[in-house]
Formats: C-alpha cells, sequence, structure tokens
C-alpha cells in the first residue's frame, strides 16, 4: 500500500473519512495487511472477494475454499476466520438481548453465519424463552449431503429442558438452493403440532443455502 498516494491507502482513507467509505477491497485489505510479490494487498483482497462470491460469501466460506487463495497463508486465513467467529458470537449476543423478531433480518444472518458454509445437512433448533429471547441454539441432528432425520421428541426434550416458550427452527441445503420443499413443509408442521403439545410455539423454520436465506413464516408457510 505505500505505493498508493497517502489518501488513497485504505487505513488513511478509514481515519479520514470513515469505514463508510471504503469499498470491500478496501475494507478487507486492512485486516490482510499484506499481499505478496507482483501482487498488492487491495488486489488480494479482491481476488478473496471473488473467490468466496461476495462478502457475504466469505462470511460463509469454510477454512478449505481460503486455502485455495493464492497469497492467502495460514496466518491471514486465522485472522478471518477469527474475524467470522467474531461475528457470529456478536449476532448470538445481540439475539439473546432483545426478542429475535424486533429485528428478524439478525436471525437469518446468525443463521447464515451459523450454517452457510456446512458441507453435509444440519438441523439447528434456537430455543426461546417467553419474551422470544435466545436461550440456547443447538445442533440437534446431522444428515448426509440430501437428507436429514430429525426426530420431534428430542426436540420435546430439550425444549422441556431449556423451560422454551418458543423455538425457531433450521436448517441448511449444501446444495446451494434455499427453496423449501414438500418435505421441509411438512416436517415444519409435525414439529409444530408435536410442540404444541408442551405449549411451545413455532415461530419459524429458516432455511439457509448459499448467499441465500428463506423464512417459511414469511413465505406463509408456517
Amino acid at each position: 500500500m505505500k505505493d498508493l498516494p497517502a489518501e488513497q491507502r485504505p487505513r488513511e482513507k478509514l481515519l479520514a473519512r470513515g469505514a463508510a467509505a471504503l469499498g470491500d477491497a478496501e475494507l478487507l485489505a486492512l485486516l490482510l495487511r499484506t499481499g505478496y510479490q507482483g501482487r498488492g494487498v487491495v488486489a488480494l483482497a479482491g481476488d478473496v472477494i471473488a473467490e468466496c462470491q461476495g462478502l457475504a460469501g466469505l462470511l460463509n466460506t469454510p477454512p478449505e475454499r481460503l486455502k485455495a487463495v493464492k497469497g492467502l497463508g495460514p496466518a491471514k486465513q486465522a485472522e478471518l476466520l477469527a474475524v467470522m467467529e467474531l461475528a457470529r458470537r456478536a449476532l448470538s449476543q445481540q439475539l439473546k438481548a432483545a426478542p429475535v423478531f424486533d429485528a428478524p433480518g439478525r436471525v437469518k444472518d446468525y443463521l447464515g453465519l451459523q450454517l452457510g458454509s456446512r458441507p453435509q445437512e444440519v438441523f439447528v433448533v434456537l430455543f426461546l424463552d417467553g419474551q422470544h429471547r435466545l436461550l440456547h441454539t443447538e445442533e440437534m441432528f446431522h444428515g448426509t449431503l440430501t437428507q436429514t432425520s430429525v426426530y420431534p421428541r428430542e426436540v420435546i426434550r430439550l425444549a422441556l429442558r431449556h423451560n422454551a416458550g418458543a423455538v425457531v427452527l433450521a436448517h441448511n441445503h449444501p446444495s446451494g438452493v434455499a427453496e423449501p420443499s414438500r418435505a421441509d413443509e411438512f416436517l415444519t408442521q409435525t414439529l409444530k403440532t408435536a410442540l404444541r403439545l408442551v405449549d411451545v410455539q413455532v415461530l419459524d423454520h429458516i432455511i439457509v443455502g448459499q448467499g441465500q436465506v428463506v423464512s417459511l413464516a414469511e413465505r406463509g408457510l408456517l
């Protein structure tokens, strides 16, 4: 970055004009700090963003994919993974502090970060208190790339253990397409009926693809 005029260097630009003045590659360049011979750090940041198909993709990128970017060694990979984990934890704390549906987009962001990069299907339940604040997130079932088995009695057991008043269901589609299937809709209704017996409300079922998150409640499928 020393080759750039001072006013165009990301750090100086941020300090002078604020973070919003920087482009995506410039912000990422501040984390990476250095490029490699023949490739400046801003260009390297652009390579990372391109490989991950945008910043949203970067947040959901598995560690193995970062290794494919030339110039992104173990130290830089670790820094990016740490930032992504910090983002997950920050969103989790926000969900615990206020009712989840005060900011439904935050729930989608949180689940996108949790599930977007998983190579196999994972079924997750967010257990909420009576005010719909997050009590606990549980990865309940892991399946193959195409299917998973979900047992209502296990969901009920944990709902009672956590004294939950409501739940948000979620799972990912490793194929990348987040559109709900008939099986997804059937599972939602099965769990909704089972949990109603113990006075636990199903607020939503969220499906995570690659760069896309779909809410069954928003689709009117709940």
